[in-house]
């Protein structure tokens, strides 16, 4: 495990202050799936934790609040919770797609308790926002596997989406050109598809969200 260099880390450090009690359980929802790794987390985010009570109908947001969120976002993008590439072992890449973005994590770990070597974001052209579901979906698995060409080329690894019909991509029997056109540009890589339950596909949720908070 290393220092994670500074692209790796980009998309967390780049979250904007929330401004709504609904972003706020979304960023603690993100912080909160690397709890483990994260010393003295309930402490460290029980100033943002207040704001989500129903009672507090307002983001009243205070210098306590600035320093959890800034403390949070700081031990998300260090070691222990970063870690360093194995070439040895497979990857697992989790990617989504929101009405405005992309997002996706490359991770590595025994299932369920996988941990992140690097994040990504990307924000949709206005062409890319009017794809369906499916599309934009695809897409980003497309951009996650070519943005990560240099972890995964050569090598097996575990693509995880929360989109069940994207499970027969690997099969290129589909009559979408788009679709059929990314699936060919797929074919140097040796991946598996694995639905992953957007409950357990959270962090790559919140990434694809961004461009939204911003």
């Amino acid at each position: 495990q290393i220092k994670p260099q500074v692209e790796k880390v980009k998309a967390i450090q780049s979250i904007p202050r929330p401004k709504t009690r609904k972003q706020v359980r979304s960023f603690l929802g993100l912080v909160g799936w690397y709890r483990r790794f994260i010393p003295h987390f309930s402490t460290l985010a029980a100033p943002l934790t207040e704001l989500t009570k129903k009672s507090n109908s307002k983001v009243r947001w205070n210098d306590d609040c600035e320093l959890a969120f800034q403390s949070l976002k700081k031990q998300i993008c260090r070691a222990p919770v970063l870690q360093c590439p194995d070439f040895s072992k497979p990857f697992v890449v989790q990617v989504d797609a929101s009405n405005v973005g992309l997002g996706a994590v490359l991770a590595q770990g025994r299932a369920g308790e996988e941990k992140p070597v690097l994040f990504l974001s990307k924000k949709l052209f206005d062409r890319q926002k009017r794809y369906s579901t499916v599309e934009k979906e695809g897409l980003a698995i497309k951009w996650a596997v070519d943005s990560l060409k240099y972890y995964l080329l050569g090598r097996e690894f575990i693509l995880q989406t929360d989109h069940r019909p994207l499970l027969w991509m690997q099969s290129k029997q589909h009559q979408n050109a788009r679709i059929m056109c990314w699936c060919l540009a797929l074919q140097p890589y040796q991946f598996t598809i694995q639905h992953c339950p957007g409950k357990k596909n959270l962090i790559a949720d919140y990434l694809s969200r961004l461009p939204e908070m911003c």
